[in-house]
């Protein structure tokens, strides 16, 4: 990407931020619904001698909550005041939050260009302002101060009186910076006005701005010199709302076109496609982090000086010590996700850093990681996911810290699970493919040896420091999943890195890494379980909620009703497998020096085999991994093992009656036509078509090319058939005598092609050794 198209990501990225900060605030102040403001009394929170580590859990300081009510907050008295009386301004207000919602998110959704001219309409009315107070404040200084009783400047100008221009300074160096600074925003604002373009208009706003400035050089009343200010302001605010409402409608016509697009791409292309398309374009993940991290660098500004006055004393945050770093860590993380906003930003950081935990993890392994399952994607929706689940942002600021915590631990598990799906198979790659390279085989354990050590250091310090709880036992059960499926899978990898290096064939090995695996299987089977049962008892006596209940369903039928019934067919495949192979002959050493060849799945010596029905041979353990996918030889592809003989012996029945047909239909044909001779005395490329069965077919000759075609012959009666034709010619010129023709039919299109009926004087062939 270059220098200028990072400039213009970055600088998308920044105007997207204030719609944001207006959401938060609304979403905080919960649409005008809540009418007071809470925050924690930070001293209570020092006299706390461990807050973080006590008997009852994390974090739990005992710090009261203040309760302050909000400025201009207005008490209604019910018995003064009527129902509707008193509904409505917090209808009005509620109407008025929607409404600053709904135009901050639209003005998220606007394209980069569009964006720029809202701030501009913003940034000229902020221009207004600042030039209105500006001006404001230099009269209010010249009118009540010690200088409003000289004579104007202008006055001592003229009349050259420079001890009084010299008394004067200061309103002089007032007057004069004043002057250049409304003459500065006068010019900023016809640079990024939308209005009326016009250059009489541009020097009116110029003057506008700097006309209060230029009065008071002016021997003026001051009733008259402090109404200027306001004087000055109408017409910028006139061209500014002339502005405004006349592209009123174009920004509904924008909002229209808007809608319509989205109906469009979810009716062409799905609701998927749509919010991957505004995902990209909008930038999302920047803006979340950035938004994000800009109000928790607000929040700790606010906060360390609020620290700093509640300690009663003025110190530099060299002397803070651990106790105070916790505190404000712990309120700036529950500040960080008291919203729906504020949680989207945190999940960003949260995927951030967890992404760049799996890039460590790929350069270790050495490995490519799908951007579609990367570890900050899954680790994202599922912090998400827990967050909502558990109500995070309805808590109040302890339960919210406590909660967030557990996320946390449960985040980091389910970080050791997808971990554990990059080196498993890395370690297996390794073990089948005989790989030299030693520094990949011990990157691959050293990981594996973190899988192990991580989940049973974080066992010992929970179990050691936290009572029983459901959340500890979710824990537990994913920290324990986690090792057992490091631990199955070095037991299979050095199973298989054994066999690599066997000299023999080694039959067993299938049997203990199915035995294995099934253990490992089992373990997690038993475990999700009871993880289902905990998720049940959380949801009926602590917390429940729809999203819990949608996910426990969702835990239900993946992990335990699919992992169930996956298990079971496997279990079933291999029992009907061992079955059919127990139905098959051993070879005999005898017959195998016979056979004097290999194995045709594993391409391994026979040292003992099954032979089957088809007299084929086979490894034990091949033929059975080959009989968990069909039923059949791997060459000649005939059933090997029939479970229902009534219906094989019905299907035999059916094909011996459908055989015999056949050969009647051909003794008859042969019978009427007794004349036809059989094309087989010249070579010829023959391309076979479609529905070959039966005795009678026919051959399309092309005379150009050489090549023939054998397709079905019509039924017709035999009868119909014209009588010989005349010896053909070969492609020396002579004439063939052994190949008379009987022309069937013939193309005027196609002069060059003949058509021949031929029958088949003996059965289909099958090659025995390539099953053709």
């Amino acid at each position: 990407m270059s220098l200028r198209a990072q400039a213009l990501s970055m600088l998308d990225t920044v105007l997207r931020v204030p719609p944001l900060f207006i959401m938060d605030e609304v979403l905080k102040s919960c649409f005008g619904l809540s009418r007071v403001m809470r925050t924690s009394d930070y001293s209570d929170f020092l006299r706390d001698e461990n807050p973080f580590m006590n008997a009852e859990g994390f974090g739990q300081l005992g710090g009261e909550e203040k309760i302050f009510p909000v400025e201009n907050e207005t008490i209604w008295n019910m018995d003064e005041y009527s129902f509707i009386t008193s509904i409505t301004p917090a209808v009005a207000r509620i109407v008025m939050f929607v409404f600053v919602y709904m135009t901050a998110t639209v003005a998220f959704l606007l394209s980069s260009q569009r964006l720029i001219k809202v701030y501009f309409v913003i940034v000229s009315f902020a221009v207004i302002v600042i030039g209105y107070q500006a001006n404001v404040a230099t009269i209010r200084y010249l009118t009540s101060g010690p200088e409003s009783g000289f004579p104007s400047l202008m006055l001592n100008i003229l009349s050259l009186n420079t001890t009084a221009l010299f008394d004067s300074g200061g309103t002089i160096i007032t007057l004069g910076a004043n002057y250049i600074f409304q003459g500065s925003l006068g010019y900023l604002f016809t640079l990024v006005y939308s209005g009326p373009n016009y250059p009489l208009l541009q020097k009116l706003l110029i003057v506008s701005f700097i006309l209060p400035s230029a009065l008071s050089f002016f021997c003026v009343p001051n009733w008259i010199l402090v109404s200027i200010p306001l004087l000055s302001a109408l017409l910028p605010l006139a061209v500014l709302k002339y502005t405004v409402f006349s592209n009123l409608l174009k920004c509904i016509h924008v909002v229209l076109e808007g809608y319509h697009y989205a109906r469009r791409v979810m009716r062409d292309f799905g609701l998927h496609s749509l919010l991957e398309s505004e995902w990209v374009r909008l930038n999302i993940p920047n803006v979340l982090r950035t938004f994000w991290m800009l109000r928790m660098a607000m929040h700790l500004a606010t906060l360390l000086g609020e620290f700093m006055y509640v300690r009663g004393e003025y110190q530099s945050l060299f002397s803070l010590t651990m106790a105070d770093f916790y505190v404000i860590f712990k309120a700036i993380m529950t500040q960080g996700c008291e919203t729906a906003v504020a949680l989207l930003g945190m999940t960003s950081i949260v995927s951030y850093i967890c992404h760049y935990v799996g890039v460590v993890f790929q350069m270790i392994l050495l490995t490519v990681e799908d951007d579609e399952r990367s570890m900050g994607t899954v680790c994202a929706i599922l912090f998400f996911i827990l967050a909502e689940q558990s109500g995070l942002t309805v808590m109040g600021g302890e339960k919210r810290f406590v909660r967030l915590c557990r996320n946390f631990c449960l985040l980091f598990t389910a970080m050791l699970h997808f971990i554990h799906n990059m080196v498993n198979p890395v370690l297996m790659s390794l073990s089948a493919s005989r790989n030299p390279a030693l520094y990949r085989h011990i990157r691959a354990l050293v990981v594996c040896s973190i899988l192990v050590f991580l989940p049973v250091m974080l066992l010992f310090v929970l179990w050691s420091l936290y009572p029983l709880s459901t959340w500890l036992l979710a824990v537990s059960a994913f920290s324990v999943q986690v090792v057992v499926k490091t631990l199955v899978s070095l037991l299979i990898y050095g199973l298989f890195l054994v066999d690599a290096y066997c000299s023999t064939f080694w039959e067993r090995l299938d049997d203990y890494v199915y035995y294995i695996r099934a253990f490992g299987n089992s373990v997690e089977f038993i475990f999700g379980i009871l993880l289902f049962f905990n998720g049940a008892w959380i949801y009926i006596f602590e917390s429940g909620g729809s999203i819990r209940a949608f996910m426990m369903c969702i835990h239900a039928y993946f992990n335990i009703w699919c992992e169930a019934r996956n298990g079971w067919t496997v279990f079933m495949k291999r029992r009907t497998a061992v079955n059919k192979i127990n139905s098959l002959p051993e070879a005999t050493q005898e017959q195998l020096v016979k056979h004097d060849d290999v194995c045709a799945i594993c391409f391994q010596g026979l040292h003992s085999a099954k032979i089957t029905k088809c007299n084929h041979y086979f490894h034990s353990v091949c033929l059975r991994k080959w009989l968990y996918i069909q039923d059949s030889c791997p060459l000649c592809h005939e059933t090997l093992y029939n479970t229902d003989t009534s219906r094989t012996d019905n299907a035999n029945a059916s094909r011996r009656e459908n055989e015999g047909g056949e050969q009647n239909h051909a003794n008859a044909g042969d019978e009427a036509n007794a004349d036809v001779p059989v094309w087989d005395g010249q070579d010829i490329d023959v391309i076979l078509g479609e529905n070959m069965n039966g005795s009678n077919r026919e051959l399309v000759r092309d005379n150009e090319v050489g090549e023939a075609l054998i397709v079905q012959a019509p039924d017709r009666p035999h009868e119909d058939i014209p009588p010989a034709a005349e010896p053909s010619v070969g492609d020396d010129g002579e004439i063939d005598q052994h190949l008379p023709q009987r022309v069937v039919e013939e193309n005027p299109q196609l002069e060059n092609n003949q058509r021949f009926i031929l029958r088949s004087r003996r059965p289909p062939i099958i090659d025995q050794d390539i099953g053709q």
